[in-house]
């Protein structure tokens, strides 16, 4: 039998993605590698809402029907009777509504879904396997070790009675027992009560994840294998496989005007001597932070390139604002990006050499593949923990210092990071550039592979002994 078939028939797998970019576009490579897997022949339908579908439309256009399929619903609006509930958690809450028309677009297809591949957030997902009687696997788009951190702080109860922001929590159930200030955990767990019932629907929904049939994680073993381990213990089965890193390049968008001027600049430009500064596509810095990053850049005299994020001015500061007021000999020094830039093609380039990030763990990995080094200023979800695992456990950059949740970093300090990060005798790049060719091997013949052939392998004949 051919692994993806079935009796001659392809596997058909239902990928769901939690819809926002940093959640669609692994699951999107995870879809690549499914359909171009040696002697395997998958059909996929990919679920998405309206606001991510052009995230998909570059694959649909690769893979005609039936091997790539979208599923497009629209879930109702986030809403929340109860202040704990925050926006985030809301939409997570809000998908929840959208198990009974993919209940019933399951009856009636033809050949439907033999197994369901859906994101971590997705938990809403657990039961719609159960009612569908398939297995799932869940998806982590983020790294082992926050994963397991996550799950060890939602095994606890939130107590800190004095609200002291700088209170230490230990996680004793996690390899090294890792230690984060209370500001740094999740807040919606920080805000919490037992017995709360939204918080308690919460909780359990995401504790469910560990009884999934198996799990996916974004990340490889050479990098993350005691944390992967852990969730071997953690979920009583081996059917826990690293397939990381999935990253999808950006080559399509490196044609435009905007990335071809930045490319030609950076040619320009020498081997590790420019800063990339960037916070995701989802965070804005507060006029603040603004103001002291570029007081950093003006102490150091770094060369940089600064990707913004385009607001209103009322979340952040407008990115119009950092380009009239940076000191004209700052900013002969680098380029402000207004929006979109291509991070992968940035990040690969020979003249970057240091990585300003927010600790998205897409970023993260970003970077880790071409070699170059962290500058963690993480902001809030599982950046902590990211910029903990880079940077304390790993060894490849190096922390920013706010005092408390609202903090900012010193100028002068923060400067003195960006000239030590582009330096080439630091142990850190060393040890980034070992770990990026084990990035850059392990999906191909290193681990990942391995594992990817093993999840086929183990998929297959679930549904082999179900078919019977």
């Amino acid at each position: 039998m051919e692994m993806g078939k079935i009796q001659g028939n392809p596997v058909h797998v239902l990928i769901i993605p939690f819809p926002a970019p940093g959640h669609v576009i692994p699951l999107l490579e995870l879809t690549r590698r499914l359909l171009t897997h040696r002697d395997n022949h998958f059909n996929i339908t990919f679920f998405s809402t309206p606001s991510s579908l052009s995230l998909v439309t570059p694959l649909l256009s690769v893979f005609p029907p039936p091997q790539l399929q979208p599923l497009i619903f629209s879930p109702p609006s986030p809403s929340s009777s109860n202040d704990v509930i925050p926006p985030p958690t809301a939409r997570v809450r809000a998908l929840h509504a959208l198990s009974d028309p993919i209940i019933a677009w399951y009856r009636s297809h033809p050949s439907p879904p033999c197994l369901i591949i859906s994101d971590f957030f997705c938990t809403w997902t657990h039961k719609l396997c159960s009612c569908l009687r398939v297995p799932r696997v869940v998806f982590y788009p983020s790294a082992a070790f926050s994963s397991a951190v996550l799950y060890s702080m939602w095994g606890l109860a939130p107590n800190n009675p004095e609200n002291d922001v700088n209170l230490e929590v230990v996680f004793d159930d996690v390899v090294g027992s890792p230690r984060f200030k209370w500001f740094e955990l999740s807040f919606l767990f920080r805000s919490g009560k037992p017995g709360d019932p939204e918080w308690d629907i919460f909780r359990d929904d995401l504790l469910s994840n560990l009884t999934s049939w198996g799990a996916l994680f974004n990340t490889f073993s050479e990098m993350e294998k005691v944390y992967i381990d852990h969730f071997i213990n953690k979920m009583g089965h081996n059917r826990v496989w690293a397939v990381g890193p999935l990253l999808q390049d950006d080559v399509a968008q490196e044609g435009e005007p905007q990335a071809q001027n930045l490319m030609t600049w950076l040619n320009d430009k020498a081997d590790c001597s420019v800063i990339y500064i960037c916070f995701g596509s989802l965070t804005a810095l507060t006029g603040e932070e603004s103001t002291v990053l570029r007081a950093a850049l003006e102490y150091s005299k770094v060369q940089f390139v600064w990707c913004a994020r385009e607001t209103d001015g009322e979340e952040g500061m407008d990115i119009n604002t950092v380009d009239w007021e940076c000191d004209p000999n700052t900013a002969k020094n680098g380029l402000i990006v207004k929006g979109w830039a291509p991070q992968l093609a940035i990040l690969g380039h020979r003249a970057i050499g240091g990585f300003v990030t927010h600790c998205g763990w897409n970023s993260i990995v970003e970077s880790i593949w071409p070699g170059v080094v962290t500058v963690a200023w993480p902001m809030g979800a599982d950046q902590y923990s990211n910029a903990q695992l880079v940077v304390d456990k790993l060894g490849l950059g190096f922390q920013v210092k706010c005092d408390g949740p609202m903090g900012v970093p010193d100028p002068q300090e923060l400067g003195q990071l960006l000239v030590k990060s582009l330096s080439a005798t630091q142990l850190e790049r060393d040890r980034v550039i070992r770990l990026g060719k084990m990035a850059a091997s392990t999906v191909k013949s290193g681990a990942s592979g391995i594992d990817f052939d093993q999840f086929v392998k183990c998929l297959s004949e679930c549904i082999l002994r179900s078919s019977v």
